[in-house]
């Protein structure tokens, strides 16, 4: 596998939790009826121990980057997207101790 392409399939799935996290936090923001902005729901989810749980809901992206890349038949992009995806996984781990 070529590593700029599994390098690259990194950055879209770190940019696609991201993405993920973004429209998961908007919602919830505007779901809540206070007009909350993006860095007040992160701090509130913070103080309220499920930061956790919205970095895993935002992950949702990276699978349908992952089934995209595969489907294409880009196996290398996929297994970036696949680090990405770990990583997320570890950081939120290391988040919840």
């Amino acid at each position: 596998m070529d590593k700029i392409q599994i390098l690259k399939g990194f950055f879209i799935g770190i940019l696609a939790n991201g993405l993920g996290l973004f429209v998961v936090v908007m919602t919830m923001a505007k779901s809540s009826g206070r007009n909350d902005g993006f860095l007040r729901v992160l701090e509130a989810a913070h103080a309220e121990n499920f930061l956790g749980k919205l970095i895993s809901l935002g992950a949702i992206l990276n699978l349908i980057c992952f089934f995209y890349f595969i489907r294409k038949k880009k196996d290398a992009y996929a297994a970036g997207v696949l680090i990405a995806t770990l990583c997320m996984a570890l950081f939120t781990f290391i988040i919840k101790l």
